[in-house]
């Protein structure tokens, strides 16, 4: 493990040393123009992706010849590292594509044009967005601190047909998931009853740890804002979590191992947001699924029941960010483009079962795509109205400012990815991890504060 994080942390200090220089296979320094240049980070980072992004930023090139659109692929989990370097060197993009959580230390660093984004908001119509939506983005004084872009809902996908030749219940409650991965495991074909996400340097396991901490009351602040990453719920939590592992696949793994083993019948549960659909089913490019009719035999478990009785379900927001003392007016007329028409269900059926629609007008267009045939109705249905259930940390009621911005800061150095990876591979004991964490997140809250005054 050791040696995968090292060479993590190295080539991710090459990709953020590339990117702020210029240099070969990162973005291009910006020469003289009489263009606004405006730069667009991306964790859309594939390369069709890519592709579809420029073709959408040729369309607004056209119409705003003044402009020059340059779209930069970027790798989510080094987001942290690069904005950071890029801050350092005043070499912040005008846009970066990145998750909600990102947000509010951003906010609290003091680098957002919120006036920006709410321009955007406001005039594209803050009716057309769903408050849920907007409330996430929403500033202490009503203003918008980034602009809600697309986003998808988590679950526990599983092998309807043999749980129910086994007679087990869908896996919502830690006991229910409990139960069924001590029975898959190396029944019917199955090498693992699932995989769990334990890579460090991907923030994979942290998503599907999050549902599962806060369906048992763990939250990292308590309800007097107070750290709480070593209380009873939250050990409880990365027990239950780490447990897991003696009926997994051997690590470190993240969604792509999860994937693999699930559509190639070698694991019967898999974690993984709405994004997994297509793949299912297979129409996604590359990806083979070696069980017929994998979607028709797959259950849908967004919801989960924690050891204290709590519920909770998960999923992400992306947003698209606008810095200060950058191209701004530029960024605004493009983004004002990209939500907008043709050009927007595009970027949406990219993978239009992990980019739910975050405006109205756009989801009778979205819901025709082609993939949404394969599944039953109450499928749809769960996945459309999901942006009504989605919880996160850094939205419950006990979180402010400082919070949420310590909770985007523990997201962005990976501190539950390294937690998890410590306890699996033996380093540290659940109750060893989550002080290890208490002490980390203290030092953050502390730094944070210190900021405030």
């Amino acid at each position: 493990m050791k040696r995968e994080k090292s060479l993590w942390i190295a080539l991710s200090m090459a990709v953020v040393f590339s990117l702020i220089a210029g240099s070969a296979g990162a973005s291009p320094i910006r020469e003289a123009t009489k263009k606004t240049v405006v730069e667009l980070w991306s964790t859309d980072n594939e390369e069709y992706r890519i592709q579809a992004y420029e073709k959408v930023a040729d369309h607004f090139m056209s119409a705003n010849p003044d402009v020059d659109v340059r779209i930069v692929p970027i790798d989510e989990a080094i987001t942290t590292l690069l904005t950071a370097a890029a801050r350092g060197a005043n070499r912040l993009p005008e846009i970066a594509r990145v998750g909600v959580e990102r947000v509010a230390p951003y906010l609290a660093d003091g680098i957002l044009d919120v006036d920006a984004a709410t321009r955007v908001i406001k005039e594209l119509g803050e009716a057309t967005f769903p408050k849920g939506v907007l409330d996430l983005v929403r500033t202490p004084d009503g203003r918008y601190a980034a602009i809600p872009f697309d986003g998808w809902i988590q679950a526990l996908w599983y092998r309807a047909d043999e749980f129910k030749k086994l007679n087990l219940a869908p896996p919502i409650s830690w006991d229910d998931i409990q139960k069924a991965a001590e029975a898959l495991k190396g029944r019917d074909g199955f090498r693992y009853a699932l995989t769990l996400g334990t890579d460090p340097g991907q923030n994979y396991g942290a998503q599907v740890f999050e549902q599962i901490a806060m369906s048992n009351g763990a939250y990292p602040f308590d309800k007097a804002g107070k750290v709480a990453m070593n209380s009873p719920e939250m050990l409880e939590a990365l027990t239950f979590y780490t447990s897991l592992q003696k009926y997994a696949a051997p690590g470190p793994n993240y969604w792509k191992q999860a994937r693999e083993f699930y559509i190639t019948g070698q694991s019967a549960m898999l974690w993984y947001s709405t994004y997994v659909m297509d793949d299912l089913v297979g129409l996604q490019n590359g990806i083979e699924p070696t069980v017929k009719d994998l979607g028709t035999l797959t259950g849908f478990a967004p919801m989960m029941t924690g050891k204290r009785g709590g519920s909770a379900s998960y999923g992400q927001l992306v947003v698209m960010t606008i810095f200060k003392g950058t191209q701004v007016d530029g960024a605004v007329r493009l983004l004002k483009h990209m939500l907008t028409g043709q050009d927007y269900i595009d970027i949406l059926f990219l993978s239009p079962n992990g980019k739910i629609p975050v405006r109205t007008t756009a989801v009778d267009a979205w819901s025709k795509n082609d993939i949404f045939k394969r599944y039953p109705s109450e499928v749809i249905d769960a996945v459309v109205n999901g942006y009504n259930t989605m919880q996160r940390w850094a939205f419950a009621p006990q979180m402010g400012p400082v919070q949420r911005s310590v909770i985007g800061d523990m997201e962005g150095r990976l501190l539950i990815p390294q937690a998890v990876s410590s306890v699996v591979e033996g380093s540290m004991t659940p109750q060893q991890a989550t002080d290890w964490l208490q002490q980390r997140v203290e030092e953050l809250y502390a730094a944070r504060q210190g900021e405030k005054k």
